[in-house]
This record gives C-alpha cells, sequence and structure tokens, in this order.
C-alpha cells in the first residue's frame, strides 16, 4: 500500500509502550498501530443510515411525518397514469 503517517509529539511513555507491545506479540509499532485503530473502529457505534439520522433530526417529535418503507409497500405516487383535463 504504502500509506504511512507520522505522530509527532507522542509521549515517551506512550512510545516505549508500543514498542513494547508490538515486540510481544511479534509486529512493528506501525502493525500494532493499524490493529488498535482497527479495532477501535469495530468497537464504536455504527454510523447511523441516512433514513435513521433524518428521522433522529426530522421525524415525527418535529412535526414531519415521513412516508413509509418501501418494504412495507409503499409505492412512490404515479402521475402517469391521470387523465388530463
Amino acid at each position: 500500500m504504502g500509506t504511512s503517517i507520522t505522530v509527532r509529539d507522542i509521549d515517551p511513555g506512550d512510545k516505549s509502550w508500543l514498542r513494547r507491545e508490538a515486540r510481544q506479540i511479534g509486529v512493528s509499532m506501525e502493525e500494532l498501530v493499524r490493529r488498535l485503530i482497527h479495532e477501535g473502529r469495530t468497537k464504536a457505534e455504527p454510523r447511523p443510515k441516512p433514513s435513521e439520522a433524518f428521522a433522529r433530526h426530522f421525524g415525527e417529535k418535529h412535526g414531519v411525518e415521513l412516508p413509509p418503507s418501501p418494504r412495507c409497500g409503499y409505492r412512490p405516487m404515479s402521475f402517469s397514469g391521470e387523465k388530463g383535463e
């Protein structure tokens, strides 16, 4: 991949801890940091779907009616079948 990051002003105690932990499990410091980041991301709360975020900010509590989910049989309105005036 070739992508790398540089961490400046890291606490010397933290750096020595990283070095010890990496040596103990037999990986490089960079690989240990990648694993720690990955572990943190998997433990973090997943991002809500856009529809969930919309409902949280503009849902019924805020006076907006949301259409039912398409999986529940909702079909968008279609005006193509109507007769003209």
